[in-house]
């Protein structure tokens, strides 16, 4: 480690490693295996959080995501809703019964905050899938890996699943390896 790196770390200057948006769609293959082997479905609902701030670059960003998504829509036959929760942070919620375009909606909106310089409030994607309860894959902005999320109820997750799934997987995405960065995410409004 050298001179700059020490003193960064020691004053809290880390950077995270920047997201490859391209690792996204790694989600396509995996949702193959989770559906023949868990038996595990894709949702027609998928989303993006984001950290809300006071700029214009984000009111522009904002309206050009708007303004995508709506032509995509009509493209695509997807919908598409903004929505702020409990926490203040700033959720697009995609529609659509094909998986791949809820992918590209998702990439879309990743893309065009990387592009506007607001890639580091891009906080988390998120895909459902299912089969009698939700099962989440959460893509993590800012490591660049998944992980997943299965809650039982409001406090409690499925660990154990969590845990068969993800070894299932592991060679279909890039996953987490710090299960201590695995967060869980209640509430989430898909």
């Amino acid at each position: 480690m050298g001179i700059r790196e020490a003193l960064n770390s020691l004053l809290g200057n880390t950077s995270l490693p920047k997201a490859n948006l391209d690792k996204l769609f790694a989600i396509s293959a995996a949702s193959v295996t989770m559906q023949s082997e868990f038996d595990l479905r894709p949702s027609p609902r998928a989303g993006i959080c984001f950290k809300p701030i006071e700029s214009s670059e984000y009111d522009d960003a904002r309206v050009e995501i708007e303004e995508l998504l709506e032509i995509s829509s009509r493209e695509t036959g997807s919908s598409f809703r903004i929505i702020t929760d409990e926490y203040r942070f700033t959720w697009v919620i995609l529609e659509d019964t094909d998986f791949e375009d809820l992918i590209g909606g998702v990439h879309l909106v990743s893309q065009t905050f990387m592009e506007k310089g607001l890639g580091d409030y891009l906080l988390c994607a998120i895909f459902r899938f299912e089969k009698g309860k939700p099962v989440y894959w959460v893509y993590h902005f800012k490591l660049g890996r998944f992980y997943p999320f299965i809650p039982l109820d409001t406090k409690t997750r499925d660990s154990a699943m969590e845990f068969r799934i993800r070894a299932l997987l592991e060679k279909d995405l890039p996953i987490e390896k710090e299960i201590a960065k695995w967060y869980p995410l209640w509430g989430i409004p898909l």
